[in-house]
């Protein structure tokens, strides 16, 4: 066997093992009397589909690039998530649900308390410090996998060895905390080392864009768009419950959100359609932007004149949101086109400047007549657009007629 077929069979075995934990997850707590509603609620299809998305695509990944190590990292995550929703699972039904009925109960509700620590450390740390090509950008960078190496390792150590005494139902329920001296560790020295480690691996990867040349700048540009679009799903929906939001729609936003990293990633890597990157930045800056705009004059078109129909009418009115719907349909196109162009002069401007060029150009091209004057200008263009090392125009000569080459 190959040492190619050998990593390729390897990947998809780790695939297959991260796929099953997942399923057994969701099985697993369906015995523990969950309803299919409260799994997809209780963050349990959360997880299960960060381990089947990170499982699937490390595992193209590592089958088709078998020396870089990000299909590797992808595959480590989906093993850890997938032993810690597993084990949790497990563990509640072996110690709480059926006592007894399963072995190893209490030896997964421990395992459960450090298995987070590689998993959270790979993603932070070490995916955006490797990306794309699976190493640092110098070797001046190591420092930062080491100090991320070095705090996963006190999380792993430090949690092993203080939980191992305490392994049982107690770390199932998570009443209270075990130990005051691990949290200690974790809270004051171990997770603060994660995060210095993955601030340095994220300003590693800016280092790293300003001196890449296209090809790899588009790679990053996957990366960095679904890692923002991650954030920003943190930042709105991390705290669902305070901000009142369903969490019905956390949980289905969750399942659109969390795979985009490793589907990003596999598309940089892999190079499938690798310069579509830059329409989708430009359609998402467009329709975000529009979305807010719009959702923002809906809300306030009916706050306000819901007050105008109570002022006049002394009640409210359903007019007041048709109106606003009429409102924003009419506002739509021209909004759309306004922010559209805002976005082309301010982020792409080369590509604004070259459209209006060939625009000015095709509008000269209908009313030149003058051959010599218009490839001049046709020449101008080309330069100024395509900016080539060299550029000429070779036009072929008029063939004669026919009667004048008769003898």
């Amino acid at each position: 066997m190959s040492r190619r077929a050998a990593s390729s069979y390897l990947a998809w075995s780790l695939c297959t093992l991260c796929v099953a934990l997942a399923v057994a997850s969701l099985i697993l707590g369906l015995f523990n009397g969950r309803t299919l509603v409260e799994i997809f609620i209780a963050w349990s299809i959360t997880f299960a589909t960060l381990i089947v998305s990170f499982s699937v695509i490390g595992a193209l990944i590592a089958s088709h690039r078998p020396e870089n190590p990000i299909g590797w990292i992808f595959l480590a995550v989906g093993c850890c998530y997938g032993l810690l929703s597993a084990g949790d699972e497990y563990a509640i039904y072996a110690l709480l649900t059926n006592p007894g009925a399963l072995a190893l109960g209490a030896e997964a509700s421990w395992l459960g308390q450090w298995i987070w620590a590689p998993g959270l450390g790979l993603i932070l740390v070490f995916l955006p410090l490797l990306f794309p090509d699976g190493h640092p950008p110098s070797p001046r960078w190591r420092p930062v996998g080491w100090l991320g190496g070095l705090s996963i390792v006190l999380a792993v150590v430090s949690s092993t060895i203080v939980l191992w005494p305490e392994r049982g139902p107690a770390l199932v329920t998570g009443d209270e905390s075990p130990s005051h001296v691990l949290d200690v560790v974790l809270l004051f020295a171990a997770v603060p080392m994660l995060f210095v480690a993955g601030l340095g691996a994220v300003i590693s990867l800016l280092v790293r864009f300003r001196r890449a040349r296209e090809e790899e700048r588009q790679q990053i540009k996957w990366f960095a768009s679904a890692a923002a679009l991650t954030l920003i799903w943190i930042i709105v929906f991390g705290q669902s419950t305070l901000r009142g939001l369903p969490e019905a729609m956390v949980a289905l936003s969750s399942l659109l959100v969390i795979p985009s990293i490793p589907i990003a990633t596999g598309v940089a890597i892999l190079r499938y359609r690798l310069y579509d990157i830059d329409v989708i930045i430009n359609r998402t800056l467009v329709y975000g932007s529009l979305t807010v705009i719009l959702v923002g004059l809906y809300f306030g078109g009916i706050v306000v004149l819901q007050r105008v129909f109570v002022l006049l009418a002394g009640e409210r009115s359903t007019l007041a949101v048709v109106t606003s719907t009429l409102l924003i349909a009419a506002l739509f196109n021209p909004l759309r086109r306004r922010i559209q162009g805002f976005i082309d002069r301010r982020f792409y401007r080369r590509k604004y400047d070259a459209a209006k060029t060939l625009e000015a150009f095709s509008a000269k091209l209908r009313d030149e007549t003058d051959l010599d004057a218009l490839s001049g200008d046709l020449v101008g263009v080309v330069r100024e657009t395509m900016q080539p090392a060299h550029v000429s125009l070779w036009l072929r000569p008029d063939a004669a007629p026919r009667d004048a080459q008769a003898p």
